[in-house]
């Protein structure tokens, strides 16, 4: 199956849930009032003092879940690295597979005519494997052994806006690995709609200055974001 990233829920109104808690600290009200009472501008100003101040605690008050499905196990290992997330994902312990399942194929695989056909081999010969294994009564979660990283998997995750914006600078860089990338520029399109003043510059770190990756830069950066009003 393709990859499919979908949104399944955020905070409401995550901007102003942000603003709300931030503008409390100095605030002789409590953040219920400030959540009704702030005008939008006023959000605004908060937000843009926070992100360009730093003082970025306060994002972590809204989060983000997407499901994730039509990926390989190889990109899950690199996700679940990201540790101040909640993970759930498929269980290949406890689902048995009666079917071959499908396998996740790199673009430079897939280009590649004889690489294809080994990578396919491959594939076949450890689902044979593991079949054979279930079928002489091994339990499903020893059998998995055998199952490649290609395999396709499913994951939900759960990422407050601060480490969410962290991720996508990371993961939406062109030197990141493709699958990851792909998942992230997914997220990332599906999360700045709902919140456009703190996602306008989310990405790879040079869209708002020189690249974080130093001496590994591709050298080709993004157009620059726009500054904040």
């Amino acid at each position: 199956m393709p990859m499919d990233v979908r949104l399944l829920y955020h905070t409401p109104d995550p901007q102003r849930s942000i603003a709300a808690a931030a503008r409390l600290c100095y605030s002789p009200v409590g953040a219920a009032d400030l959540l009704e009472s702030m005008s939008d501008e006023a959000v605004r100003r908060v937000l843009k003092t926070v992100i360009s101040s730093g003082h970025t605690s306060t994002l972590e008050h809204a989060s983000y879940t997407f499901a994730i499905d039509g990926v390989s196990r190889a990109m899950t290992h690199q996700l679940v690295r990201h540790r101040l997330a909640s993970y759930n994902q498929q269980s290949q312990r406890y689902v048995a597979y009666d079917s071959e399942p499908v396998f996740v194929v790199p673009p430079s695989v897939a280009a590649d005519p004889v690489a294809r056909a080994a990578f396919d081999d491959a594939c076949a010969t450890a689902f044979e494997a593991y079949r054979a294994q279930l079928d002489a009564g091994v339990p499903a979660e020893d059998a998995r052994y055998l199952l490649p990283n290609a395999m396709e998997t499913k994951i939900v995750v759960t990422m407050n806006v601060r480490e969410l914006l962290h991720f996508f600078e990371l993961r939406c860089c062109r030197r990141a690995q493709w699958e990851i990338r792909e998942v992230a520029l997914a997220m990332l399109a599906l999360a700045e709609p709902t919140a456009p003043y703190i996602f306008m510059d989310a990405g790879a770190s040079c869209r708002r200055g020189p690249c974080g990756e130093g001496k590994m830069t591709c050298g080709d950066p993004y157009p620059k974001a726009p500054k904040r009003d």
